[in-house]
């Protein structure tokens, strides 16, 4: 039977009413379940730049048990609040912080605890650029601010086999037991080499990934900015210095 354009054109109108409206009951739904994937994600990265995770492990006991959180301003001083709201190391968004000047940001501070409740290192977000999107990921550094313990990277849509594979835990360990320092202490970053099979025994320096060169440099510069924007953290780390409160 032919149905009449105002029948076809109505229908169409509830059809389109009733599934918009089914689709923005479900993503209210499923928000709050999103944000805690989300979280747990961001909690296991963080705990992944020095430490094996497994299926098995509970992330959040151990995030609870081992992890301390703060932030700091380009100076290096502590904020807890910023327009009367309550400031979460956990809830600062790096990529939207890099869009900022580095002296406008907010730089969150993981502290890794050891057994004994001590500082083991602090484990900071980097944030880039690579060839094709944004690169991030995080670095554990030693108390000396100049050591690194640990590293995880990820990436939006770098080249599979390629430059994807700074999220290989193999490339990722070239980085521990590297210097960011040199002997006079100023900040020289970490020269990610071009191609592999280098073996550099420069502390200063790790191979490179084959095919790869813009991500690899990428990784390069990321890993200095930001260093560098930490250093005034570290410098009243490392003198005795109080993080004050701002």
């Amino acid at each position: 039977m032919q149905q009449s354009n105002i029948y076809i054109i109505v229908f169409s109108a509830v059809l389109t009413v009733v599934l918009g409206g089914l689709l923005a009951l479900a993503a209210v739904g499923l928000k709050p379940e999103q944000k805690k994937q989300e979280d747990l994600f961001k909690k296991k990265s963080i705990l992944g730049a020095v430490m094996e995770i497994g299926p098995e492990d509970d992330v959040l006991k151990i995030y609870e048990k081992e992890i301390q959180s703060y932030v700091v301003d380009a100076e290096g001083k502590r904020v807890d609040e910023v327009n009367g709201e309550k400031v979460e190391a956990e809830n600062i968004e790096v990529g939207k912080e890099f869009k900022k000047a580095p002296e406008d940001r907010l730089y969150p501070v993981f502290e890794k605890l050891n057994e004994s409740g001590n500082i083991q290192c602090y484990i900071l977000p980097v944030y880039g650029n690579g060839l094709w999107d944004k690169i991030y990921g995080y670095m554990a550094v030693e108390q000396d601010g100049n050591t690194l313990a640990g590293a995880v990277f990820d990436h939006i849509s770098e080249t599979p086999g390629l430059g994807a594979r700074i999220t290989e835990k193999e490339f990722q360990k070239r980085l521990v037991g590297k210097k960011i320092k040199d002997e006079n202490g100023k900040l020289v970053g970490i020269t990610v080499l071009k191609g592999e099979g280098n073996n550099p025994t420069d502390p200063h320096k790790i191979d490179g990934l084959s095919g790869a060169t813009i991500t690899s440099k990428g990784v390069q510069k990321m890993i200095y900015n930001y260093m560098d924007h930490y250093l005034p953290f570290f410098e009243k780390k490392t003198s005795g210095s109080n993080i004050s409160m701002n």
